[in-house]
């Protein structure tokens, strides 16, 4: 079965917020800022709802029987229609079980919404069955389905009380983590065209949900220690090969 753990990184979509308040003449960031203050007076946080996110880089792993690659979508100056439509392109080439760490609360909510805005085509991941009879008891939508593994809400149980953080579950497990990196840092470094350091983060976020993937793979049987191992230094080996910084950087990291 083909995986794929991904991972998203958002900023505000200011030309909604310019539709949605009546804004003009004034800048992305005015916006923003505006949007921020909306917010936290409905809900004390600055957070933005998914369907006020605009995607900026989908990074992922992707491990079939032939290839194991970790790679961002599209280039540093791809708009993000065509990084949506890639991810979704993806799914119908590989129809891979997808991986996140919140995905369903937050990831997958905001890729639906930008593929609405966009009209970007995705049957193989809308299908509940109506195209393919298999994905009636297994397919990408429902909550309990394993064809979205989202690995947060798995290993609470469902309970939201006890969600726990990718950075702490990946360090208890002897990963990097986010090695002090954060999603809140992306506005300003977006602002500032750090797009390159936006995807750089992006994707070691990926590579820590894929390995927490295989260690859940291995406590439900899928693996044993053996194939647990083996699969491991894989993405060493791939890591090694791709010779970048930030994956020398992950790898220094990796106990």
């Amino acid at each position: 079965m083909n995986s794929l753990a991904f991972d998203i990184e958002t900023v505000p979509d200011t030309a909604g917020g310019r539709r949605l308040y009546g804004l003009t003449d004034i800048s992305d960031q005015d916006v923003a800022q505006i949007m921020f203050t909306k917010r936290r007076e409905q809900t004390e946080s600055e957070f933005l709802p998914a369907h006020l996110q605009r995607i900026v880089t989908v990074s992922a792993v992707l491990r079939t029987e032939e290839m194991f690659k970790i790679w961002s979508l599209g280039t540093p100056d791809s708009d993000e229609k065509e990084i949506v439509t890639r991810f979704f392109d993806g799914i119908e080439k590989y129809t891979p079980t997808l991986v996140t760490w919140n995905g369903g609360g937050f990831d997958l909510p905001v890729l639906n919404y930008r593929a609405l805005v966009h009209g970007i085509p995705a049957p193989r991941y809308w299908d509940v069955g109506d195209d393919d009879r298999e994905f009636k008891w297994n397919n990408y939508l429902n909550r309990f389905h394993y064809r979205h593994t989202d690995l947060m809400d798995v290993l609470s149980g469902y309970q939201a009380r006890q969600f726990a953080s990718l950075d702490q579950v990946a360090v208890l497990l002897g990963l990097p983590g986010k090695m002090g990196q954060s999603g809140a840092d992306v506005w300003e470094q977006y602002q500032a065209g750090q797009i390159e350091q936006i995807r750089n983060y992006c994707e070691t976020d990926a590579l820590n949900t894929y390995l927490i993937y295989l260690r859940w793979e291995l406590i439900r049987g899928n693996l044993d220690e053996h194939s647990w191992q083996d699969e491991c230094e894989r993405a060493r080996e791939a890591l090694r090969r791709e010779d970048k910084q930030h994956l020398n950087e992950f790898l220094q990291a990796w106990v």
